[in-house]
């Protein structure tokens, strides 16, 4: 069968805020800088994967290498993939800066990625899978689920929305309350998020988990709009 058949999602081209531009990745680098605590994402995505020296990791979406240089520190190998050939840029950068050897980058993302190798221990994603359509996340759950070995674990943190009976009301709640927390620019991108990219519902999220193949060892809702999953396959 051909790799990408003609009615094949293109996850390159990019949803919501388009990251090809090298000074806007920059931009995005610091504001991400001023808002993402990495020593913290990285402590509770090891911890929850159970994550040892020996073990091999792929980080999809892994943006401007942030969180793939700081757990590369703990583990034997990392695979970090992009859909932004300029993410991709300023990561390897980052890693050379800091003397990580040990992290290989790709342009690539949950559909397009072909991973060379033994299955891997852990697969990490974090804000990404929102960028595809249900029917799409599905696919690319699958592929993560092939990618693992038994037993490999599987830690997923994004945008995922509740069921309430007031979207409008929950909506713009939610980006005043970011407004005042976060500012101006970044309440305009969860306006943007809202309107152009694919966060599905809770209930929803749970259940592709688990016909995917995957049981769900910790489900956690939190800020009225992120959630985390670690599930094992």
């Amino acid at each position: 069968m051909k790799l990408s058949p003609n009615w094949y999602y293109s996850e390159i081209k990019q949803v919501g805020i388009d990251y090809s531009d090298i000074q806007e990745v920059q931009a995005y680098d610091l504001r991400m800088q001023k808002i993402r605590d990495i020593q913290k994402e990285t402590e509770n995505a090891k911890a929850a994967i159970n994550l040892n020296k020996s073990h091999s990791l792929l980080e999809i979406g892994t943006g401007t290498g942030e969180f793939a240089v700081e757990i590369s520190r703990h583990c034997k190998k990392v695979y970090a993939i992009d859909i932004s050939p300029a993410m991709i840029e300023v990561a390897r950068k980052k890693a050379k800066l800091q003397r990580r050897d040990n992290i290989e980058f790709f342009h690539a993302g949950f559909l397009s990625y072909q991973h060379q190798g033994e299955p891997l221990d852990a697969v990490v994603s974090q804000l990404v899978l929102h960028h595809l359509p249900d029917f799409w996340k599905f696919l690319a759950l699958k592929r993560i689920f092939q990618m693992l070995r038994k037993g490999g674990k599987f830690y997923l943190r994004d945008v995922v929305f509740p069921s309430v009976d007031d979207y409008v009301s929950f909506f713009n709640q939610l980006i005043d309350k970011i407004r005042l927390s976060a500012g101006e620019e970044i309440a305009a991108e969860v306006e943007i998020h809202i309107r152009e990219e694919y966060s599905t519902l809770d209930w929803i999220m749970e259940d592709l988990l688990i016909r995917t193949g995957f049981k769900i060892e910790q489900a956690d809702y939190y800020d009225e709009f992120l959630a985390v999953y670690v599930c094992t396959k």
